[in-house]
């Protein structure tokens, strides 16, 4: 599975403690990140990470043009929703399009974990019937 990982900057610690309580389960799946981001958790677990453009340079942006070719299985992005986002049009557009796409969407640790449970017990194994009939 294609798993996107995002943070704002006052969510960063959380998501790289998220990741390294979880890293098994991460590490058999391929990992995306926007910049700042997939570099602390890459140099917290030395897990792989793809490394797209940070957040406001266009990051959520190329995580979202993946989601629309149905090429992103999950997104897990810590929103800071009490801070102001210079790039709040591009967090709204990519929240949009998990919702058109199916996408599973976490923004928040609590729904974070529920996903990445069902990620280990294979409840999205539909995501690859997807990719299947794309192949098609």
């Amino acid at each position: 599975m294609k798993i996107a990982l995002i943070a704002h900057d006052k969510k960063k610690n959380d998501l790289v403690q998220f990741v390294m309580a979880y890293q098994p389960i991460f590490s058999e799946h391929q990992l995306f990140a926007t910049g700042t981001t997939g570099f602390r958790i890459n140099e917290a677990t030395d897990l792989p990470v793809h490394r797209f453009q940070s957040g406001p340079l266009g990051g959520d942006q190329e995580i979202g043009a993946l989601i629309a070719k149905n090429e992103m299985d999950m997104v897990i992005f810590f929103r800071d929703p009490l801070t102001a986002q210079p790039h709040e049009p591009d967090i709204t557009a990519l929240i949009r399009l998990c919702d058109v796409y199916s996408i599973p969407l976490a923004t928040n640790m609590g729904t974070a974990e529920i996903l990445v449970r069902g990620l280990d017990r294979g409840d999205f194994q539909w995501r690859n019937v997807i990719h299947e009939k794309k192949e098609k």
